[in-house]
């Protein structure tokens, strides 16, 4: 490639990741930008982005934190603790269980079960720095749960109405079976603003249990070292603790968490743009099924759960 047409390659680039920066451009938007320009263009910048989409989800998981409540998701997740560690502890370990019935690579399969079971992207952006998980591989999990995101928010609230949930089976439903917080809060509205509410703050609180997961993650894949807690997670904890404690700068609060929401589509871009067409023939067909399987046996069994009464 000539010398002007990589600058002008590269200008579209950067042009590009402001563009997902911006407010005009959503998460699953910013992700398949980023696989398109790859595929179709190729990445001009693809040491440099790798690098600094490392950098920029750390620091998107820590501003996260600036729009939870630890004493609302405390109180929320105090009568349903047991729930919700068996329930995490059984996806992620069906999903180890997939993984290896497909013969998947360690890290793609352990994010996308991840994912599966707190808070979808979010999840996996947390995970992936703990496990050393590659661009390809955290680019491949992304791209297979915002799929199975878009399909919960237009299938979630159909299937709600044909069994009849009441709001609050709806909010528990969608609040643990859908990947990702966006799509709980979209399928969640569709359903009601009882479902809304309750679904939002059941989410927050699953997605509190990203911390102690990822540091037990830490003590397996880093069993040669002390295993300890990693930065960005502390900084997670700060930052949910100054938001719930110092109310009196809320707004600043939001600010922060709303600047982390768009840093983590603009590295969503940077992500995609990591897969290339070798990536796409590696990775084959089967971290798709795997993730489909794993997915449908979890909404079918926490639906028939909520549906006899067993989860309320």
């Amino acid at each position: 490639m000539a010398k002007i047409n990589l600058n002008y390659l590269k200008a579209l680039y950067l042009l590009c990741f402001l563009a997902c920066i911006s407010p005009i451009v959503g998460s699953a938007t910013a992700l398949f930008m980023g696989i398109t320009f790859a595929l179709l263009l190729g990445n001009p910048l693809e040491i440099q982005s790798a690098n600094l989409s490392k950098l920029l989800l750390k620091i998107s998981v820590i501003g996260l934190g600036f729009n939870v409540d630890i004493m609302q998701v405390l109180e929320v997740g105090r009568s349903s603790i047991v729930l919700t560690i068996v329930s995490i502890t059984a996806i992620i370990g069906l999903g180890e269980i997939l993984t290896q019935l497909f013969r998947l690579n360690k890290n793609t399969g352990t994010l996308i079960s991840f994912g599966t079971a707190i808070c979808g992207g979010s999840a996996i952006a947390a995970m992936a720095p703990v496990i050393k998980a590659k661009q390809d591989e955290i680019a491949v999990a992304l791209a297979i749960v915002f799929s199975l995101n878009a399909v919960g928010l237009l299938i979630f609230p159909w299937l709600g109405h044909y069994f009849e949930l009441s709001q609050s089976q709806f909010a528990m439903w969608s609040a643990l079976a859908i990947h990702d917080t966006s799509s709980v809060v979209g399928a969640a509205a569709a359903y009601g603003p009882v479902a809304l509410a309750m679904a939002t703050t059941i989410k927050l609180t699953r997605a509190m249990w990203i911390v102690p997961y990822t540091a037990l993650a830490g003590v397996f894949w880093r069993s040669e070292e002390r295993a300890s807690i990693p930065l960005f997670i502390v900084g997670f904890l700060f930052a949910a603790g100054i938001n719930t404690w110092v109310p009196e700068l809320k707004m600043v609060w939001q600010l922060g968490y709303e600047g982390a929401k768009s840093l983590l589509v603009g590295t969503l871009f940077l992500i995609g743009s990591g897969i290339s067409k070798k990536v796409l023939q590696q990775c084959g067909w089967q971290p798709f099924i795997m993730a489909l399987i794993l997915w449908a046996i979890v909404s079918a069994v926490i639906l028939i759960l909520i549906l006899d009464g067993f989860i309320k």
